[in-house]
Order: C-alpha cells, then sequence, then structure tokens
C-alpha cells in the first residue's frame, strides 16, 4: 500500500515544545502527530453518529408522539451509574485480595 503525507504545519514554538516533552518513550513527534489526527477522526465520527441517532430518536418521538421525560432518563443514568459504580467496587476489593 502506497503511504501518503498530511501537510506541513505551521506551528508556534511553544505548541512544539508542548508537544514534545510529552512524547512518550520511543515516540517520535510524527508519530504523536498522527495518532493525533487518527483519534480526532474516530472522536468527530463518533459525535456524528450520536447526532445522528439523536436526531434519528427525535423524528421517531415525533412520528410516535411517544416521549420519555427527562427526569426517567436522569433516574435511569443514574441507577446505571449506581450499579457500574457497585461493579468496581467489587471488582477492585477482589483484585486487592
Amino acid at each position: 500500500m502506497k503511504t501518503a503525507s498530511l501537510p506541513a504545519l505551521r506551528v508556534d514554538p511553544a505548541l512544539r515544545h508542548a508537544a514534545e516533552e510529552v512524547l512518550q518513550k520511543g515516540e517520535s513527534l510524527s508519530s504523536f502527530v498522527e495518532q493525533s489526527v487518527r483519534a480526532q477522526i474516530e472522536q468527530r465520527k463518533a459525535r456524528d453518529e450520536f447526532i445522528a441517532r439523536g436526531l434519528a430518536s427525535r423524528d421517531g418521538a415525533r412520528l410516535t408522539g411517544t416521549y420519555v421525560a427527562s427526569s426517567e432518563v436522569v433516574r435511569g443514568l443514574l441507577l446505571r451509574l449506581g450499579k457500574a459504580k457497585a461493579k468496581a467496587k467489587k471488582k477492585a476489593k477482589k483484585k486487592a485480595k
């Protein structure tokens, strides 16, 4: 597979220095920039998919007239969070033994 290059990027020297300071052992600035671009691409795809799901849900609710109160949603999320915290706490205790 052929490779391609990203456009050259001029940055403030302070930004370059900050990036170089956080490089891990054996990591190059080029690999850091590439990984950052990959991460940003994934983040933007996830955001776009999230928005698309939200809009589809809104449209579905408008069609059916069926809505869920925000208080019910928050209550459900808090319940899930509580269960996840309890599971993590149990796992941490098990691991500590």
